[in-house]
């Protein structure tokens, strides 16, 4: 993610005016992110919940696991061949602060709800980035703004979004330092207006006064034991976790990039279905194998307590080969979503190798799971350890000095894999 230009004077008049606009952006935003976020979620409960049950079953047939992203495919090969804006940006180029017009909203909306309702394995944050992104330059239509400040605005709103999605401004607002670090003091102007409407955003859903806020779910995973005191296995399990998670996610970007290449040869609507159902018989392969489908599709986020909970090592890496895949076919053929929750639950994946081998405790496994994938995925160290401390919560302080060292052990490990890679000869496999 990339910040504009220094927007104004940080002591001016229209800097101010530039602060209370990114205050008004940020309500907005959040509201419309919260309600994209509910309205993925009840038709994500429609097809795979009331649909079986309303045909008698107790869970998806094969049919379903395998037709859903199928339809969800079609779905979006409407919104990108119809709508303007081609559906967002591609997941596979990480996330995008890019200003989106307010004319790419209903293709960005629609490429979305047809990637994450229906089961392809990518996140909700690049959606929710463009929508926030929208709000933004929304304003810009009543209020005459610098281009510079535009973009500003624009980021203001993306942020306010994230915050809603993350839990909180914290998040957002260590994302945009940590992707604009290279700007050095010029980030500060930029900063401000993004942060104030992260926050203001926010009380959407923590309340204000007597009001008690809307409902939201958090971000933690459930049901975790407390963890106290460091240990000097649990130090040596963050950083193997830390290289394992890079490794595997430079798999599954070189897969993706394979499979992306495609699309000049093939057209975007027959990758996509291809790459849909390539998917969808992934996930039933997985399923006939003894692992749940549902697991292996969608972005992970939920499946994270059932890979923790898992006893055999042999289904965990099922589900590391099956998610993997599956990841890396959505990255490629053409879905449109956010690429960091999928590489947070095979983090914890590979994390519960310690805990079933080890007997490592499972907050230590989602600490240095969540750390790994997003610093593998994203190469952000700090936000990685947040977001990380975030899943944990409380119970989980003591884990953070493992999940700086599975961030570290990742993003040295990423690093150096991208610098092999740079040196490879041209036409190589390796690159």
């Amino acid at each position: 993610m990339t910040a504009s230009a220094e927007p104004a004077h940080p002591g001016g008049a229209a800097y101010l005016r530039l602060i209370l606009l990114g205050a008004a952006i940020g309500v907005p935003a959040a509201l419309l992110a919260a309600a994209f976020l509910a309205l993925v979620h009840e038709i994500e409960d429609w097809l795979w919940e009331d649909l079986p049950a309303a045909l008698g079953l107790s869970g998806p047939p094969w049919y379903l696991v395998v037709g859903l992203p199928v339809a969800g495919a079609c779905v979006v090969v409407a919104a990108r061949a119809l709508l303007p804006g081609d559906g967002g940006h591609r997941p596979i180029d990480g996330l995008s602060a890019k200003p989106t017009p307010l004319a790419y909203a209903p293709g960005v909306a629609l490429a979305a709800v047809g990637t994450l309702a229906f089961g392809a394995v990518l996140g909700p944050e690049a959606p929710l980035i463009a929508l926030g992104s929208v709000v933004g330059l929304a304003v810009t239509r009543f209020v005459r703004l610098r281009p510079q400040e535009e973009a500003v605005l624009a980021t203001a709103g993306s942020f306010s979004a994230i915050s809603a999605l993350f839990g909180g401004p914290l998040v957002a607002g260590v994302l945009l330092v940590e992707a604009g670090v290279a700007m050095g003091a010029a980030l500060i102007p930029i900063l401000v207006p993004g942060l104030v409407a992260a926050a203001v955003g926010y009380v959407l859903f923590v309340g204000l006064g007597d009001w008690g806020g809307i409902e939201q779910a958090a971000l933690t995973v459930p049901g975790l034991p407390p963890y106290e005191g460091t240990h000097v296995l649990d130090l040596f399990v963050g950083v193997g976790v830390g290289v394992a998670a890079a490794l595997v996610v430079e798999i599954v970007r070189l897969l993706a990039t394979r499979v992306a290449s495609g699309e000049k040869r093939l057209g975007m609507g027959p990758l996509l279905l291809g790459g849909a159902l390539t998917v969808g018989v992934i996930a039933q392969s997985a399923d006939l194998l003894g692992a749940d489908p549902q697991d292996v599709l969608f972005s992970g986020q939920a499946s994270v307590p059932d890979v923790l909970a898992e006893g055999s090592a042999a289904i965990v890496l099922l589900l590391i080969v099956a998610k993997g895949l599956a990841y890396a076919m959505c990255l490629g053929c053409g879905f449109r979503g956010g690429p960091v929750f999928p590489a947070i639950f095979l983090g914890v994946a590979l994390a519960t190798f310690a805990v079933i081998l080890f007997d490592v405790s499972p907050t230590l496994a989602v600490a240095v799971g969540a750390a790994a994938g997003v610093a593998a995925m994203t190469r952000l160290l700090i936000t990685a350890v947040l977001l990380a401390s975030l899943l944990v919560g409380t119970s989980g302080l003591d884990a953070v000095p493992a999940a700086v060292l599975a961030a570290a052990g990742a993003w040295v490990t990423t690093v150096a894999l991208e610098r092999s890679r740079a040196a490879a000869p041209e036409g190589s496999a390796w690159r």
